[in-house]
């Protein structure tokens, strides 16, 4: 096995999408399982030359449960530590898919995403510090561990003009500046948070240490593409 030094180093961030429970998931659990195990079947694949590293988003579960704390009057910093929570957990369920590929604990810091590395296992991280997304959390953890790229696995195509969501017009970009996409965020506030993309706060540690960044739809294949250099459904982030 090659040493985990010697490994081409890739941060990825899962949307919490992927692990949001459905109606169709409640009734029917295999089908939420073989949702996990095309994702961890593609990491694992991967390992023999590839080091991982692993972030989950908080999805739907979390802002349910954040909205209905909001309205029993907890104050944003202990919402920040449910998200918080709620992404670990959806970082436990991965683990427990990726099985022995996996360390077997979440990281609570950047230093000690640093020091499982050294298992030479794919780590698996949730949210890291209240007032941070998991977007910024994984471009810090892509800056400290000097990762060759990050990939941000969306529920979208990629980076578009406008929302998706609300403009049937809005524009794919294959390829996108770092410096257009940081107006363009600016003047469209509801991008980030209504559809998985970069905040500032991302954006900005993707400047300052010019890490090479996709934003890709969250498919298995589709991610399989991306890490491995082939053709996929994404935006890549020009530094």
């Amino acid at each position: 096995m090659v040493d985990y030094l010697q490994k081409k180093r890739i941060v990825i961030k899962l949307s919490g999408s992927i692990f949001s429970l459905s109606d169709t998931h409640v009734q029917d659990s295999n089908n939420y399982y073989n949702i996990f195990k095309q994702y961890s079947d593609v990491l694992i694949n991967l390992t023999s030359n590839v080091q991982l590293i692993v972030i989950t988003g908080g999805g739907s579960i979390a802002r349910l449960y954040i909205k209905f704390a909001r309205k029993l009057g907890l104050d944003e910093a202990s919402l920040d530590l449910l998200g918080i929570a709620i992404s670990r957990v959806n970082a436990k369920l991965l683990i427990a898919s990726l099985g022995n590929y996996a360390y077997p604990e979440i990281p609570q810091s950047l230093d000690e995403v640093s020091r499982f590395m050294e298992s030479n296992k794919i780590i698996v991280s949730g949210g890291l510090h209240p007032g941070q997304s998991t977007n910024a959390t994984s471009a810090l953890i892509a800056e400290k561990t000097r990762a060759s790229e990050f990939i941000n696995a969306t529920d979208v195509n990629g980076i578009y003009d406008s929302d998706p969501r609300k403009n049937n017009d809005a524009q794919l970009f294959e390829k996108i500046e770092l410096g257009k996409l940081l107006t363009l965020l600016l003047k469209e506030s509801s991008m980030a948070g209504e559809y998985d993309l970069l905040d500032i706060i991302a954006l900005k540690v993707i400047e300052r240490s010019k890490i090479r960044t996709k934003v890709i739809l969250a498919n298995p294949n589709n991610l399989s593409n991306a890490i491995q250099g082939r053709n996929y459904i994404g935006t890549e982030v020009l530094p």
